[in-house]
């Protein structure tokens, strides 16, 4: 692990604990912890990795939580759990050889998107509606987005919830709790496919852990309790507010972009 002071390694433990409990609800938790560890001096693949380690145990915290609720339909989610793996290792794999930066132009755009979906879409409630794919159907979506969380990471959430209530008909609050289930199997396949290439700091991430995992439980008792009438609002917050934190940036592509343009 990189030499860090002990209070940098306190103040990445109090991020994963509040990213833990961003990501039980609405996804997003990874634009705190990855830039915080690139903060702190771990290169990118390294923070990445790492940050898929201790993300891995706040959704597995959540979805243990979901799953004891029976909140979570395994049956449903088979097929599109087998493409979530599928297309997260090659994500994984994908993000030791191509250049990320392309993602920044696209990511604040989809986050949009989601937000404006949330705010002015049909109201998500509790309410399960008529699926518009089959279980069979979604697994390619399913894959897209496992591709992108092995690739990158953060908003995985916010993009397994918005397709599952949008395309499966599930009510918010179901939706929330099998984004967790397709989340840790895109989070497990990515540390393993990145340790193997030796990129995860383990010592640095089990500690991040303790706070992913304690956020993952308060967030996904938050959830369960309080419904669309925090997971909806929370939803829109963290897609804007990572859309924020991502166009803050002086060198993001896209806000060079744009700057150029209006020059």
């Amino acid at each position: 692990m990189i030499d860090l002071a002990p209070e940098v390694i306190a103040l990445l433990c109090v991020a994963a604990t509040a990213a833990g409990f961003i990501d039980a609800i609405a996804g997003g938790g990874g634009l705190i912890t990855v830039p915080a560890l690139l903060a702190a001096g771990v290169n990118p693949v390294a923070a990445i990795a790492t940050n898929k380690v201790q993300g891995s145990v706040g959704t597995a915290s959540a979805t243990w939580s979901f799953w004891r609720a029976g909140k979570i339909d395994l049956r449903m989610l088979k097929w599109p759990l087998v493409a979530t793996l599928v297309g997260a290792a090659f994500g994984a794999m994908a993000i030791t050889m191509v250049d990320t930066r392309w993602l920044m132009v696209l990511l604040p755009v989809l986050l949009v998107g989601i937000a404006l979906y949330f705010l002015f879409g049909p109201k998500a409630s509790d309410e399960d509606a008529h699926a518009r794919l089959t279980p069979l159907a979604y697994a390619g979506v399913a894959c897209g987005i496992g591709f992108y969380d092995g690739f990158f990471g953060p908003g995985t959430g916010s993009f397994f919830a918005l397709s599952l209530v949008s395309l499966m008909g599930m009510g918010l609050t179901r939706a929330t709790a099998n984004t967790k289930a397709l989340n840790l199997m895109s989070n497990v396949v990515s540390v393993v496919v990145l340790a193997a290439g030796g990129h995860v700091l383990w010592l640095l991430g089990g500690l991040m852990a303790v706070g992913q995992f304690i956020g993952g439980r308060l967030g996904s008792h938050a959830a369960m309790r309080f419904g669309p009438r925090l997971i909806r609002p929370l939803l829109v917050a963290i897609c804007l507010g990572m859309v924020v934190k991502l166009l803050s940036d002086p060198a993001n592509p896209l806000r060079v972009m744009v700057g150029a343009a209006i020059q």
